[in-house]
């Protein structure tokens, strides 16, 4: 099975448990990664036009503001063409409920019709929200597998969490 790694991921403050730290690479890109290399997949990175603020508090302001207003950002990339993959192993963290808006603009920019997605969520304590939900309402002719929630403060050693997922999902 041929699988798209696809990843919205945020540097910068962050919060993790015990206070504020620093992230030199995002979480989600860290579980990202992990799922890449389990499944031998490809992968690419969502990120929208501008930086989201790197002040955690500020950032958390801007994508409120852009959930109220259901925005689209504009990607710094065009999503891949998807033709050539089975599935889509989708990896963001959990913003105001769900997935930060950007991801929202690369699943409608997917041709992800008859493609198995499978959500992975960092967060830290908020699951997978209800990202699963919308992920199934934006991709109507699409599988979406049970998603994974993973920790993002230990999002380093997700390693066999991620891999019990993959193989119960069928791609390693």
């Amino acid at each position: 099975m041929k699988a798209l790694i696809a990843y919205f991921s945020r540097r910068g403050m962050n919060y993790a448990p015990g206070g504020m730290v620093e992230l030199k690479v995002g979480n989600t890109e860290v579980a990202a990664r992990l799922a890449a290399e389990l499944c031998d997949g490809e992968l690419f990175e969502i990120r929208k036009v501008g930086d989201y603020p790197f002040d955690y508090r500020e950032c958390v302001e801007v994508s409120k503001r852009e959930m109220a207003e259901n925005a689209r950002p504009e990607l710094a990339a065009a999503p891949p063409d998807m033709s050539s993959y089975d599935s889509l192993i989708l990896c963001y963290p959990c913003w105001c409920g769900t997935m930060p808006m950007p991801v929202w603009t690369f699943l409608e920019g997917c041709g992800l019709s008859g493609k198995r997605i499978l959500p992975l969520c960092t967060n830290e304590g908020s699951g997978m929200g209800r990202s699963e939900a919308d992920i199934r309402r934006l991709c109507p002719e699409a599988d979406v597998a049970p998603g994974l929630p993973v920790k993002g403060s230990a999002a380093k050693d997700a390693g066999p969490a991620i891999e019990a997922w993959l193989r119960s999902q069928g791609v390693i």
